[in-house]
């Protein structure tokens, strides 16, 4: 979808979608079909662990059945330690998620698209929005 959007000339794209899936794409897994390449768990600890988190609280993550389980601990830690560790980790997720996909279209079709990320949860509940995303929406 992304190359083809490149194809056609699509000059900006906004990705919305489940924390779960877009997770992949800022490990670099375009085919995100879970009997193609999964990593979620092993993605988020490393964005954990990238955000300065506890190892112990990495390990957790990392044990997470789901990542809807590994926001739980996120969550969870930000009420014991009253700092903000969900938005972090998830800013530097959605970030990331807007360059690799920038990118991979780049690499793709040789064509330039801004690409911003909106991430929600279960619940339907946005986690995050991009910087990208904020700047797309504010143009609608």
């Amino acid at each position: 979808m992304l190359a083809e959007a490149g194809e056609l000339g699509i000059r900006s794209i906004l990705l919305f979608g489940y924390h779960g899936k877009l997770i992949k794409l800022a490990g670099g897994i375009f085919h995100t079909h879970h009997h193609v390449a999964d990593g979620r768990q092993e993605i988020m600890a490393a964005y954990c662990a990238n955000a300065g988190l506890e190892i112990a609280v990495v390990q957790q993550v990392l044990a997470s059945e789901t990542t809807e389980a590994a926001l739980g601990v996120l969550r969870d830690w930000e009420k014991q330690t009253q700092d903000d560790w969900v938005a972090r980790v998830y800013g530097i997720l959605s970030e990331r998620i807007d360059e690799r996909s920038h990118a991979y279209i780049q690499t793709h079709t040789e064509q330039t698209v801004q690409v911003g990320s909106i991430l929600f949860d279960r619940q339907r509940q946005i986690i995050v929005k991009s910087k990208a995303s904020e700047h797309l929406l504010s143009l609608y």
